[in-house]
Formats: structure tokens, sequence, C-alpha cells
């Protein structure tokens, strides 16, 4: 199983991306594989502000309607949050998010440890980054 990182998807739907093509071919790769991939409900909204933000409504209609079947979701749970909140202020990091952490807990408690993600902090806290 995948976690999958707002990092990858931004990339995927940002064609103007430097990273697009390479994670475009990576998605491919996964989907054809047939691997199940994962992201929290904290990585949804997060990727789909971003997006909105960035990219507008068109590219959160292609988020909803083209990625986001194809990913399984984990529902964090309070424990998970708390979890989470706790890394966050331990860090002590102003560049480290809440949605990083909630991460890190969410992959570790799903006993994965391959991200499809862009972000250092994956790699920092010890998981395998694709692509």
């Amino acid at each position: 199983m995948i976690f999958v990182d707002t990092s990858a998807l931004y990339a995927l739907l940002d064609a103007d991306s430097e990273d697009h093509d390479r994670v475009r071919q990576q998605w491919e790769s996964l989907v054809t594989s047939g691997e199940p991939m994962i992201c929290t409900n904290y990585v949804l909204v997060e990727t789909s502000a971003l997006v909105q933000h960035r990219l507008g409504m068109a590219a959160v209609r292609t988020l909803q309607e083209d990625v986001l079947p194809i990913l399984a979701v984990s529902w964090v749970e309070e424990a998970i949050h708390q979890a989470g909140t706790a890394a966050l202020l331990a860090a002590n990091r102003r560049q480290l998010s809440l949605v990083d952490c909630v991460s890190f807990v969410a992959a570790r408690n799903l006993g994965i440890n391959t991200v499809f993600g862009l972000d250092r902090h994956f790699v920092e806290q010890g998981f395998i980054c694709i692509p």
C-alpha cells in the first residue's frame, strides 16, 4: 500500500510544475499496477484548498472526479490528530505542518513505509518516497 501526499497530487494536477511529468508517469504506473493507494481526509482538505487557490475550480473538479476515486481514504480520528499535534509541537519547526505530522502517524499506524510524494519531510521521517 502507498500513502499519497498533497505534494504529489498537486504536481500531478499542475502541468506547469517542474515535477509534473515524472509524477504523472509514476501515477500512471501505480494506477496500472493496481497497487492500493491511500491518503487521509486531512490530505484531501489540504490538496483541495491548494488546488483551488493556485489552479482554479477546473483543477478541483479534475481532482474530485478523476483522481480521488482511485484513492482510499483513512479518516483521521481524535487519537491520530492528537499524536500528530504532539509531534508537530515536539518538532518545533515552522515549515513542518500539522497535516504532515498527522500523515506520518497515520501511515505508520497503517503499516505503510512508501509515500507517493515530493515532501522531504517524509524522507526525514524514514519513509521511502516515490517518484
